[in-house]
């Protein structure tokens, strides 16, 4: 019991440690003002994190073909595909709304997203928790999107929202890659989703050769790659294991808070009193969707309480989706 508790622990740790790292993505962009494509600077960092990663889970990558014989393919190819146009679209959100505008707006169509893409990929049931917590978020973002809200450009708007969709699809095909093959290396697997999600953004990565000549645009992709990426992705795929579905999601909360913090202490960008409203209402609806359904009573548990309460009904909560 004592170690199941440990273990608990450390898994939480370590997502958490991961959510903050990412949270770092769009300040640090800001902060060095590089002129870099954000597709050239998002290749570059999938690229690296993926090359880094793939060293620490080289002993692992062997194994994973037979899998990819047996249906592994498919939910990893969504998954780069997911991870490669989410790298573009939020880094060129990021450069033309600010780091914690983006970072909100994307964290808030994600789990609108992540719901309708279960509900058609997988079959899952819409919730009532789904329901409240998608209202919560999509209220946010139309007060952030008004135009007191902060008067953001559309474009980087829009690509917030691309973003927020392929994180919905990274969450949905990535939870079925490891239901399906359970016995698969999870940082071996991340390490292969970055590098094949770098592949389509290499022709923006040679067309920008001449970034890579400012110090701070290395030191950004060296930032961006080793510890927003292989360490980021090495921390949550070590740590999922050991944590469930609810708490994962309350500690990705860390990420948009920890953008938002850096944007406005370090960044010194401002929110209006209905941006900051806006967040809120989306933070509230990720912290309502990540709520823990309480469990149905079984049988066993709730025989004495049928004897002592005739005609009570036990019924079952709604599901997290």
């Amino acid at each position: 019991m004592r170690e199941r508790k440990y273990g608990s622990y450390r898994g939480a740790g370590l997502i958490l440690g991961a959510a903050v790292l990412w949270g770092t993505v769009g300040p640090a962009q800001a902060f060095t003002g590089t002129a870099m494509n954000p597709a050239a600077l998002g290749g570059w960092r999938l690229l690296v994190g993926g090359v880094v990663l793939a060293v620490f889970a080289r002993r692992h990558l062997r194994s994973m073909l037979p899998a990819l014989r047996h249906g592994l393919a498919r939910p990893l190819l969504i998954c780069a595909a997911a991870t490669g146009i989410f790298q573009a679209a939020f880094l060129y959100s990021a450069a033309r709304t600010g780091a914690a505008l983006a970072t909100v707006v994307a964290l808030g169509v994600a789990p609108v997203a992540t719901g309708l893409i279960a509900r058609a990929a997988a079959g899952e049931h819409l919730t009532r928790t789904w329901l409240i917590s998608t209202a919560a978020a999509v209220t946010g973002c139309s007060l952030l999107l008004s135009p007191t809200g902060g008067g953001a450009d559309p474009l980087g708007l829009l690509a917030a929202a691309v973003s927020g969709v392929c994180y919905g699809l990274y969450t949905v095909y990535a939870k079925q890659l490891a239901t399906q093959h359970p016995a698969v290396h999870l940082p071996a697997v991340s390490a292969l989703s970055l590098l094949l999600g770098a592949l389509p953004l290499m022709p923006w990565m040679g067309a920008d050769l001449i970034a890579l000549e400012q110090p701070s645009t290395l030191g950004l992709i060296a930032w961006l790659g080793l510890a927003t990426t292989a360490l980021a992705y090495w921390l949550f795929s070590t740590g999922i294991p050991h944590t469930n579905a609810a708490a994962v999601g309350t500690l990705s909360l860390a990420e948009p808070l920890a953008a938002s913090v850096l944007g406005v202490v370090v960044l010194h960008e401002h929110l209006t009193p209905t941006g900051a409203v806006g967040s809120l209402l989306i933070f509230g609806g990720l912290a309502a969707a990540c709520l823990p359904a309480p469990r149905a009573r079984t049988a066993a548990a709730a025989a004495p309480a049928a004897a002592n309460e005739t005609g009570t009904r036990v019924q079952a909560s709604f599901d997290l989706t």
